[in-house]
């Protein structure tokens, strides 16, 4: 399943690309198209601007040359090629095949995209001189700097990650902690939309649809709004453990597409400035909201939340570009910092509100909240970087033991608030209607994505132990003598 979809989302990111190529190139099998080594020539000299030198018949002899002069060209460039040999892209070897499709991914779409952000989130980059030496003391020079590489490849990816994380924080409870189980729902698809393009899309309406409702409209939207290629469909986000390489690829076009949205610096301050008296605005009406309904039943103070929420979240759509745009410090005027310190001040005492609601539910509700709020807390950590499994595994272990106990809780808390009887001793509503279906959905929403931390888990403990077996084999390059004490040996440790 894995191999199925990436071969798919980068052959239409491959075509993506050659369309820009002259003339352009279409991809119908990717195993058997990249056998001649003119797709590799073609792809790389669109990416990076150059000119690569080729052999242009079809022969061997001819297709060989074209390979090894593709694979010359990302070597000057740094990139460690891993197993990857000429033999094997000929072949057409699937894994070998996408490992260096993903290699060219990585470094020309997702790091070029990555260090326009790596100011902004205090990552730290290589240089990124745009003229490439190809000469001998080039290449020493560039094997010193393939360690540096290495360590931004890890940040790259926690760039992208930040940059999506705070696309869908302006839209409350979408939250991404990860390229896998967190894209299932679409929502953080369709929030990355609402952000980029505020009028598209309604949040609302698609936190109650199905995940490929939601997935399939989000592609629709791109495609022809953002003009944004569609590299996935929804059988390819909606299963149980997505492929990481494939979302990631999709989710950098979306940067991509927030790169080159236009905006003057004059334009930029006018809408800080309207930004500044919007919130200011909020902020009075949310006070004077709280005072006014401070002596209300828990209906009604709800019911007045629901309100306000309904038209904040309209009125905010035309802010959200100028709400979103360079979070990073350095890069903040005086006025947008300003306006950031004012949005985390307004959103801060909302969720103060909706918390002291949520505490006042009436029993046995208000445990059935507090249950709910701890087990998504869990679900939304981050996970541990797996680049030290033993610590990792460590971590999870203490995840799996707390999930499994709030999990045991999961039958009951869901029997007691589906039998809840909602109304008092005078026949009226306790809470709305729409807390109560708002719950449901929340246990659905937990019941669908229990098994990630358990995949997670297997995943770390797998990991660990490769690289247990990995720094042994690095260690045993020695003779150890008869075959016994070699067995001996092995069964000790």
């Amino acid at each position: 399943q894995r191999e199925f979809t990436q071969k798919k989302t980068f052959t239409s990111w491959i075509n993506s690309i050659l369309a820009k190529h002259t003339p352009p190139y279409v991809v119908s099998d990717l195993y058997t198209d990249i056998q001649q080594g003119h797709l590799l020539l073609d792809l790389l000299e669109v990416l990076s601007g150059q000119h690569l030198p080729r052999e242009k018949g079809f022969n061997t002899f001819q297709c060989r040359s074209n390979i090894e002069n593709a694979l010359t060209f990302l070597k000057s460039r740094s990139l460690k090629l891993i197993n990857i040999h000429v033999a094997d892209i000929i072949e057409g070897k699937p894994s070998i095949v996408l490992g260096l499709i993903w290699t060219i991914i990585f470094h020309f779409h997702i790091e070029e995209l990555a260090r326009t952000l790596a100011c902004t989130y205090n990552q730290p980059s290589p240089d990124c001189s745009s003229a490439v030496d190809s000469s001998p003391k080039a290449s020493r020079s560039a094997k010193k700097s393939a360690k540096i590489k290495e360590r931004w490849k890890m940040s790259a990816t926690k760039a992208l990650l930040l940059w999506a994380k705070e696309q869908c924080s302006l839209h409350g409870s979408v939250s991404v902690t990860d390229f896998k189980s967190s894209w299932r729902s679409g929502l953080a698809f369709l929030a990355i939309i609402q952000t980029l393009r505020p009028g598209l899309v309604d949040l609302e309406k698609a936190k109650a649809r199905s995940n490929k409702e939601n997935l399939k409209e989000a592609f629709r939207i791109a495609e022809l709004e953002l003009n944004i290629p569609r590299l996935l469909e929804p059988e390819d986000v909606d299963i149980v453990n997505p492929d990481e390489k494939s979302i990631m690829t999709y989710v950098a076009q979306f940067l991509q597409y927030s790169k080159n949205l236009p905006e003057s610096e004059e334009d930029m301050q006018e809408k800080v400035r309207e930004a500044m008296g919007w919130l200011a605005a909020q902020e009075k009406k949310l006070a004077k909201l709280l005072v006014e309904t401070e002596n209300e039943t828990y209906y009604q103070k709800y019911k007045e939340m629901m309100s306000f929420m309904e038209t904040f979240n309209q009125e905010k759509i035309p802010f959200l570009p100028v709400l979103s745009s360079k979070r990073g410090e350095a890069e903040l005027s005086e006025g947008q910092q300003q306006m950031r310190e004012e949005w985390d001040k307004v959103i801060s005492q909302i969720n103060e509100w909706k918390a002291k609601l949520d505490q006042m539910l009436p029993s046995p509700l208000d445990s059935i909240e507090a249950w709910l709020q701890e087990v998504e807390r869990l679900q939304a950590e981050d996970l541990p970087d797996l680049q030290d499994p033993f610590k990792a595994m460590s971590v999870f272990r203490e995840i799996i033991v707390i999930f499994k106990g709030l999990m045991d809780c999961f039958d009951s808390h869901l029997d007691t608030l589906q039998s809840f009887k909602n109304e008092d001793e005078k026949n009226m509503p306790l809470i709305l209607p729409e807390k109560l279906e708002e719950m449901k959905r929340r246990f659905s929403n937990i019941h669908s994505t229990n098994p990630s931390t358990f995949l997670e888990y297997h995943y770390g403990l797998c990991s660990a132990i490769a690289n247990e077996v990995k720094l042994k084999l690095n260690i045993w390059d020695m003779k150890y003598g008869a075959k016994e004490s070699v067995e001996s040996l092995l069964e000790n440790w």
